[in-house]
């Protein structure tokens, strides 16, 4: 009989990443309500230590799958090891986070298993019927879709970044420590070495503070302006596709619907004009606020907070005050 709900822990260079923390959190309180446990999961190389951390916001089990194989991610490792765990341990439901890692494992690993997979989720509530249903943005953020499964199990998702908030609620922590069953065929790619852009600030897709730039910063010398207002308050900084087209900066920072998908506490809008395809790419932020000189612009229209002006008086008076808070 299925039980449990199994988190797959995203870790890099041993630190957990915040969004299976959040997924941990909001396990916690599913499962108190259903009359389950949490288990996380945790792949890699030197990664025991990470044990406590993850009890702390809620794991009752904490799974320790240890291998070389393991020490950086590949799809085909990750994979085959999760899928011998998951046939052993018949969980209720296997929730991953909707990062990098976890848009490539998890329809992998959903395959293997022989279930369906909810993507890209930012609600989770308990039903005593399915076990779980999920909320999904659908029609570029546009409409929501509810999603559970009546018998096929686990049931899987993918929870994006920010959903759901920190909450410390210790769990039991059992460490259980697993073989790493990785078949031969599974190897057939492995990764040498990974190699990370240096920054200083937050990662764009668990970001607490997004600013963001679009048309309206006119050129590449003038993002500067966006990342004194970042750096002063601790943001990332995020760019709209008219900006990446222009050649102004990177699509590793793009937001929206071909870009990144956020959802920050604080999303501010500079210079963007907000079309469909950028607001489905920020949309579940949970406050917005927008600058921008066109007071008919669209993204006014989804805006907690507005500011009709230009963004090149607005945002340097907007820092100058913020550096006065924060020193």
């Amino acid at each position: 009989m299925a039980k449990g709900i199994y988190v797959v822990v995203d870790q890099r260079d041993g630190k957990v990443r915040k969004v299976s923390l959040e997924i941990l959190s909001e396990s916690r309180k599913v499962a108190d309500k259903a009359g389950e446990f949490v288990a996380a999961v945790i792949l890699g190389k030197g990664i025991e230590g990470l044990s406590g951390e993850v009890a702390k916001y809620g794991a009752d089990k904490v799974i320790i799958i240890e291998d070389d194989k393991l020490a950086n991610y590949s799809t085909g490792a990750y994979t085959s090891a999760l899928n011998k765990l998951f046939r052993k341990e018949e969980p209720q439901a296997v929730l991953i986070g909707n990062t990098a890692m976890g848009k490539d494992l998890a329809p992998r690993l959903a395959h293997r298993l022989g279930v369906g997979l909810a993507s890209d989720c930012t609600g989770m509530e308990y039903d005593a019927g399915s076990f779980l249903v999920f909320k999904r943005p659908i029609y570029a953020g546009k409409a929501f879709s509810y999603v559970s499964s009546a018998s096929a199990r686990p049931v899987m998702a993918t929870i994006r970044p920010n959903t759901f908030s920190l909450a410390e609620a210790a769990g039991k922590g059992e460490v259980v420590k697993e073989a790493a069953d990785i078949d031969a065929e599974d190897l057939r790619a492995i990764v040498k070495e990974v190699v990370l852009a240096a920054s200083k600030r937050p990662e764009l897709t668990e970001a607490n503070i997004i600013v963001a730039g679009g048309r309206g910063i006119k050129g590449k010398e003038n993002l500067g302006i966006l990342e004194e207002l970042a750096d002063t308050i601790g943001a990332a900084v995020g760019v709209s596709r008219a900006a990446v087209d222009s050649g102004w900066a990177d699509v590793a920072i793009q937001v929206g619907q071909t870009g990144k998908i956020v959802a920050p506490t604080l999303y501010i809008a500079c210079g963007i004009s907000g079309a469909i395809q950028h607001l489905a790419g920020m949309g579940s932020s949970k406050v917005i606020v927008a600058i921008n000189k066109d007071e008919e612009a669209n993204i006014f229209n989804v805006a907690d907070y507005g500011i009709v002006g230009d963004l090149f008086d607005v945002v340097p008076v907007l820092t100058q005050e913020f550096k006065k808070i924060v020193g």
